[in-house]
């Protein structure tokens, strides 16, 4: 792995030196130009800090081919000295896709630059002082925001705080720890079975991995291990066997979309050493195969590895991992107790620049039989996704026309073989506001709406949409059975969606290449939609396939009220209307020989 990070934080360097601005008139002299915007950034992703950890990972590294390389180490100079130009003068940055000022993402350059200064300030070659000094203003003037800046999301307390800790290693401060301990006192946002509130396993669930591995060392605070250790073995069952990570639920903006293990690798890499454990130790293998570089300046791996070289050694042991198991995560997590109190906090369900992540906590199903990986999710739009070989299935949803959008499944129950999903919502209507609790504009010439008490309205004519969908594992797949009585004449509208990648033919046909649905059975009805009357139609990509059954047209409404899916998912439409009581079955192709 160490001689694998080498050899690709080799190649960074070369494709960041085109892209440093040496036009010295330019507002952007000594910044890394992000290609996509053609701006030079301070953050820790796309910006200039991150091409810097290349650039003095390789500085130093004997192994590399830049090793005390003097044109790199004038870049890694210029770059310094643009950083600091780009330091607001209150110590923040700002990370140029949004969050001005931003001491949550202050933090996570310092952690990077912070981790980067200790590895250079380590060599004895005097030609870095230069570098080492405007590296260490930088973090210095960082202070002030870390020690008064806010955060918008949870995970953001952990960068803060994993910050904290390095800018009190290098410049001390008994005001940094208290900060730190502010932080940490709102406690741990973590179930027992180990998901975070943002349930975002693709991005921000190994932030606060390995922000508080760093805080736990830097704070000496051991007991912050223990949530990453729930939220690491949590994770060996919610990676599909491709090695995407599964995101069908998440609550930030990795959603559905494609990501692999790459950002677990350090997590998984520093336990699995100090825990001597096996199991995550092979994750830390499965995670190492993704890594295309060292990553991003906040958890650069090749940057941890020289500072601490332990690392570059592979594991004593590595187990197995899993390729067949069913798992209920927070099967028996008491959420509703913890809802039932959010009147107490006193926020009346309001929050700004971030949300209340209210889903914390709801029940996900994982089952997985050697290619086959299977989702059962609540309280998102989605409540089945499906990997079947090469073939992704990367969401099932219901919507209707009783509240506009997707009804999302609220209870999970294991069935003997199987499992009840039940969604339920309410719409009702609000009489006049009593007499004695109207403002005083409500007699005047002008009444604003935005004036009246509503929360003082009486509800009638409450309704209520209950939605049943039972899930069984079947001898050659799966079948989806949904149920709904009431209220009647609800259109509503069954979405089956497909990686753009693969095809559809139906009517019995089976060929290759564009889309073959002119069946009648399966109608395009736009690019990426697709209506489906009855009959049988077959999703495939890379010779594996699955067989669809039940379709049916009770209207003729041709996508649902919703945004339409991105351009990379193509959707198979099943038209329904109140009373239903529909069951589509899944059958999978066999395992290659």
């Amino acid at each position: 792995m160490y001689k694998q990070l080498v050899d690709s934080n080799d190649r960074a360097v070369e494709q960041g030196i085109p892209r440093q601005v040496l036009d010295q008139e330019s507002l952007y002299y000594g910044g890394t130009i992000e290609p996509h915007t053609g701006i030079a950034w301070v953050n820790h992703t796309t910006g200039t800090p991150t091409d810097m950890c290349y650039w003095g990972a390789a500085l130093v590294n004997p192994d590399s081919r830049y090793y005390r390389d003097e044109e790199l180490l004038d870049r890694l100079k210029l770059a310094t000295e643009f950083v600091l130009r780009f330091q607001h003068k209150d110590g923040s940055i700002s990370p140029g896709w949004t969050n001005y000022h931003s001491p949550p993402d202050t933090a996570f350059v310092v952690v990077g630059y912070a981790q980067l200064y200790q590895l250079l300030l380590k060599q004895e070659w005097p030609p870095l002082q230069p570098v080492l000094a405007n590296m260490r203003l930088f973090l210095e003037r960082t202070l002030p925001v870390m020690l008064t800046g806010g955060i918008h999301t949870p995970n953001h307390r952990w960068v803060m705080c994993a910050a904290l800790g390095f800018l009190h290693e290098l410049f001390g401060g008994e005001e940094v720890l208290q900060r730190a301990e502010q932080w940490l006192a709102e406690g741990m946002d973590i179930t027992p079975d180990g998901e975070w509130t943002e349930r975002s396993n693709g991005i921000y669930s190994a932030v606060s991995d390995i922000m508080l591995i760093h805080a736990a060392r830097l704070l000496n605070k051991p007991q912050l291990l223990d949530p990453v250790r729930r939220n690491l073995h949590m994770m060996v069952y919610l990676v599909h066997p491709s090695g995407e990570v599964v995101t069908d639920y998440s609550g930030r903006q990795d959603l559905g979309s494609l990501h692999d293990l790459s950002p677990y690798y350090l997590p998984y890499a520093i336990l699995a050493r100090s825990d001597k454990d096996a199991v995550l130790a092979g994750m830390a293998e499965w995670a190492g195969r993704s890594l295309q570089n060292p990553g991003v300046c906040s958890v650069n791996a090749l940057v941890r590895m020289l500072l601490e070289p332990e690392l570059q050694q592979p594991p004593e042991t590595t187990a197995e991992l899993p390729v067949q198991y069913e798992r209920i995560l927070n099967g028996e997590f008491l959420r509703n107790g913890y809802l039932e109190r959010m009147e107490s906090a006193g926020h009346q369900g309001r929050i700004y620049h971030s949300r209340l992540h209210t889903d914390f906590g709801a029940p996900v199903a994982r089952l997985r039989d050697g290619k086959t990986s299977v989702t059962l999710i609540t309280e998102t739009p989605s409540f089945f996704a499906m990997r079947h070989g090469a073939v992704r299935l990367l969401a099932v949803q219901l919507t209707s026309s009783f509240n506009p959008g997707f009804v999302p499944m609220q209870e999970m129950t294991r069935l003997p073989d199987g499992y009840l999903l039940k969604g339920v919502q309410k719409k009702g209507y609000y009489g006049p506001v009593e007499g004695a609790l109207l403002p005083p504009e409500a007699a005047t010439e002008v009444s604003p709406w935005y004036l009246l008490p509503h929360q003082s309205r009486p509800l009638t004519h409450e309704q209520t949409l209950s939605v049943e969908t039972e899930i069984h594992r079947t001898a050659t797949g799966w079948s989806l059975r949904l149920h709904c009585e009431e209220p009647a004449q609800v259109m509503a509208q069954l979405s089956f969606n497909f990686g753009w990648e693969g095809n559809l033919t139906s009517g019995g046909l089976e060929t290759a290449g564009e889309d073959n649905i002119t069946s009648g059975e399966l109608r395009k009805v736009d690019e990426g939609n697709s209506l489906w009357s009855g009959g049988q139609f077959r999703y495939s990509y890379g010779g594996d396939w699955i067989d669809f059954t039940g379709g049916e047209m009770a209207h003729l409404g041709a996508t649902a009220r919703e945004p339409r899916p991105p351009k990379n998912y193509k959707s198979v439409l099943v038209n329904l209307v109140t009373p239903f009581d529909k069951t589509f079955t899944l059958t999978l192709s066999p395992a290659k020989e």
